[in-house]
This record gives structure tokens, C-alpha cells and sequence, in this order.
């Protein structure tokens, strides 16, 4: 009867046999694409690459706070807050929560 551990243990060396042929098959599978992106004109842009390197492409920067109420703060980018479009709605101007 096998058990658990012995399930494991071949989980762990299948994992590992994996690892290796995946390193030893990368290069020619690199090697298919490129060879087809040069058959076809296919470019880094048409994959879409361009487009993800930016996004990707850093850890992005932080941007200053703008308005602020007790511990909620908001940088005046995107979708305006609960709090905010809330105390809008109760008659409260949007300037009036500005940080200077």
C-alpha cells in the first residue's frame, strides 16, 4: 500500500523531472517562435509586448495625496471616493478637503 509520504516523495520527484526538461526544451521552443516570428513579420508590438513592458515595467510611483478627511485621503486620480462623493452630496465643497 502506498502511502501518503511515498505520494509526496514521487510528487516532489515528477516536479523536479519536470523542472528539467522544461529547462532543457525552452531553448528550442525560443528558438520555434522566433524562427516563426521572422517567417511571418511578426513584431514585439503585434504580440502586444509594447503595451505590457509599460504596465509591468516598474513598480509604479506614488502620487502626492490631494484631499484628505481625518484618514481617508484621495490623490485626484481615478473614481472619486465614497467619502468624498458623499460629503459632496451633503453639500460639502470638494476644495474645502484640498491638502496644502
Amino acid at each position: 500500500m502506498t502511502t501518503y509520504n511515498d505520494l509526496l516523495k514521487q510528487i516532489e520527484s515528477l516536479t523536479k523531472q519536470a523542472e528539467e526538461l522544461r529547462k532543457t526544451e525552452i531553448s528550442t521552443v525560443i528558438a520555434d517562435i522566433k524562427d516563426k516570428m521572422e517567417t511571418f513579420g511578426i513584431t514585439l508590438a503585434d504580440l502586444g509586448a509594447a503595451r505590457a513592458t509599460k504596465k509591468t515595467g516598474g513598480s509604479g510611483s506614488k502620487v502626492a495625496v490631494k484631499y484628505r478627511n481625518g484618514s481617508d485621503t484621495w490623490s485626484g486620480r481615478g473614481r472619486t471616493p465614497k467619502w468624498l462623493a458623499d460629503a459632496e452630496a451633503s453639500g460639502a465643497n470638494r476644495e474645502s478637503f484640498l491638502v496644502k
